[in-house]
């Protein structure tokens, strides 16, 4: 099941982490956005992006 896009903030309160860390995982192409807006805001699907960082931490399989 796809969740709806959230923004930044929102998706760092949803994981518990900084918007600082979600910024700093998306730099190094941990994660990817859904999409970016015209203005240049990335847009998540939590769903996703729980998955990408499960994929990458053999502690949380």
């Amino acid at each position: 099941m796809t969740s709806e896009p959230v923004t930044t903030g929102a998706l760092a309160r949803a994981l518990g982490l900084s918007r600082r860390s979600i910024a700093r995982y998306a730099e190094a192409g941990q994660i990817t956005p859904e999409f970016t807006t015209p203005g240049g805001h990335h847009r998540w699907d939590a769903d996703k992006v729980r998955q990408q960082l499960r994929d990458q931490s053999p502690r949380l399989r």
